[in-house]
C-alpha cells in the first residue's frame, strides 16, 4: 500500500487490494446464508439450486463482500499508519496487473496535528460594569416603557404619540398600490412610517386634516415609488399620550411581587439584573477568547468536517424557517450562506479538543453541578430544575458542554494579557431607558 501526500494538505491517498478469491469465497457463503430463507416460486426454502441462487442474488452477494473487504482493508490501513480520519474515504478503482486481485485507491482527510501556540502576546479585554442603584433605575424605567398605556390627548400630536389615522396616497393626482389605510394606528417617533410622512403628522388634531407632498428614499423597497414624489392626505382620528406606570405597590404586583412591596420588587429586579450582567460580561469575554485561539492557531481543517457541519447548519436554519411557518421551498437554503461559520466552528473544535486533552480542562462534575444550581435559581422551584438536570445524563450535556468552555476561557486569560475594561450599561445591555 502507499500514502501519498497531494495538494490538500490533509488529504491523503491509500492504495488496496482485495483478494479475488478471498471475495468469491466470501460472496459464496453470503449466497448459502440467503438461500436458507429465500422464497422463491417452485423450490421449498432451503431448496432452491446454488446457480439460480447466484443468478438471483449473486450481485448483492458480491457488493456486500466487497464493500466489506474494503472497510476491513481500510480500517487496516490506517490503523497500521496511525491516521486519524477525517469523514468518510472515497473509494476508487484502479487497474491491476495482477488478475488475482482487484485494486482500489482510498481518498480521504485526516485530523490536523498541531500543537496550541503561545497566547502570551494576545490581549483580551476583561469587561466590568458595577450594578448600581443607578442601573436598577434605569432597568425599572425600560420595564414601565415596556407597560405603557394611551390616553386620550386634547391636543396636537407629539412623538411618542398613539395616533389614528385616515390616508390616501396619489402619484400624479391617481392612488398608488399600498397607499391607502383607514384607522391605521403607529406612535410617533418608531420610525413606523418615514420621517417626513410622520412630521407632517405631528401637531395636528382629531379632526384635522391635511395634504402634503413626500418624496420616498431612492433605496425604497418599491421600485415604482423609489424616489418618486407623491402626495398625500391625511385624517387624524384619535391623539393618545403615553402613561407610565408609577413605581408603586401595583406596580410590583404587576412585576409579580404578590404583596406589592416595592423595596422587594427593586431587589428582585438587581438580582436578575446582576445575573444578566454577568451572563453577558461571560458572553463577551468568551467571544474575546475564541478570536484569540483561532487568530493565534491558523490551523488547515479537513473539508469533510466543514461540509458536514454546513449541512448541520443548513438543517437547523430549515428548522427555523419552518417554526416561523417559511416553508422551506419558499426561501430555499444555500450552503454557500454557511461555509464561513461551518469552517470557524470546526476550525475552533478542533482546537478545542487538542487544549481540553494537553491541558485536562474536562468539565470536573462540582463544577457542572454548580452551573445548574447557578442556572436553577432563575426558576421559581430551583430544586425541581436541578433534579430534571440530573436525572438524565443527556440533561447535562449543553452545561457540560458550557462548563468545558468555561474552562477553556480561565485558562486562556492565565496565559493572555488581561485588563479591565468599564464596559456602559447601555451598551452592554444593548438598550437605552
Amino acid at each position: 500500500m502507499e500514502n501519498t501526500q497531494v495538494a490538500n494538505a490533509l488529504e491523503r491517498r491509500l492504495d488496496l487490494t482485495i483478494n479475488v478469491a478471498d471475495l468469491d469465497k466470501d460472496a459464496d457463503a453470503r449466497l448459502k446464508k440467503i438461500g436458507r430463507t429465500v422464497k422463491m416460486p417452485g423450490f421449498r426454502p432451503g431448496k432452491v439450486p446454488f446457480n439460480i441462487l447466484k443468478q438471483q442474488h449473486g450481485h448483492q452477494a458480491r457488493h456486500e463482500a466487497l464493500s466489506e473487504s474494503l472497510d476491513r482493508a481500510f480500517g487496516e490501513a490506517v490503523t497500521a499508519q496511525n491516521l486519524r480520519v477525517a469523514g468518510y474515504p472515497r473509494i476508487e478503482p484502479k487497474d491491476s496487473a495482477d488478475a488475482t486481485q482487484m485494486a482500489f485507491t482510498a481518498i480521504f482527510e485526516v485530523y490536523p496535528e498541531f500543537k496550541i501556540a503561545d497566547l502570551a502576546g494576545k490581549e483580551i479585554e476583561r469587561p466590568v460594569l458595577d450594578v448600581t442603584a443607578a442601573e436598577v433605575d434605569q432597568t425599572l424605567e425600560i420595564l414601565r416603557k415596556q407597560r405603557v398605556y394611551y390616553e386620550n390627548a386634547e391636543r396636537g400630536a407629539q412623538k411618542e404619540d398613539r395616533v389614528v389615522i385616515d390616508f390616501l396616497g396619489k402619484k400624479d393626482g391617481v392612488p398608488f398600490d399600498g397607499g391607502q389605510a383607514n384607522d391605521y394606528p403607529f406612535v410617533l417617533g418608531q420610525g413606523m412610517m418615514l420621517a417626513d410622512f410622520e412630521t407632517a403628522v405631528e401637531g395636528l388634531k382629531v379632526g384635522e386634516s391635511k395634504t402634503f407632498d413626500l418624496t420616498f428614499p431612492a433605496d425604497y423597497f418599491s421600485k415604482d415609488l423609489a424616489g418618486q414624489t407623491v402626495q398625500f392626505d391625511i385624517t387624524v382620528k384619535q391623539v393618545q399620550k403615553p402613561v407610565l406606570p408609577e413605581v408603586d405597590g401595583e406596580f410590583a404586583k404587576m412585576m409579580g411581587i404578590a404583596d406589592g412591596d416595592v423595596e422587594k420588587m427593586r431587589a428582585e429586579v438587581e438580582t436578575n439584573l446582576k445575573r444578566e450582567v454577568k451572563k453577558r460580561i461571560e458572553s463577551r469575554l468568551k467571544d474575546q477568547v475564541m478570536d484569540a485561539l483561532v487568530e493565534t492557531n491558523p490551523i488547515d481543517v479537513p473539508n469533510a468536517l466543514v461540509e458536514m457541519e454546513v449541512q448541520r447548519l443548513m438543517q437547523a436554519a430549515r428548522a427555523d424557517m419552518e417554526a416561523r411557518g417559511i416553508k422551506a421551498d419558499q426561501m430555499p437554503v444555500q450552503p454557500e450562506w454557511f461555509a464561513e461559520q461551518a469552517k470557524r466552528r470546526v476550525t475552533l473544535g478542533l482546537i478545542l479538543a487538542e487544549l481540553v486533552k494537553t491541558e485536562n480542562l474536562e468539565a470536573k462534575m462540582e463544577q457542572v453541578k454548580a452551573k445548574v444550581e447557578e442556572a436553577a435559581q432563575s426558576y421559581e422551584n430551583p430544586e425541581e430544575v436541578v433534579r430534571w438536570y440530573f436525572s438524565n445524563p443527556r440533561n447535562l450535556a449543553e452545561v457540560e458542554a458550557i462548563t468545558l468552555e468555561d474552562n477553556v476561557v480561565q485558562w486562556v486569560l492565565s496565559k493572555a494579557k488581561t485588563s479591565d475594561k468599564a464596559v456602559a450599561f447601555d451598551e452592554l445591555m444593548g438598550a437605552k431607558a
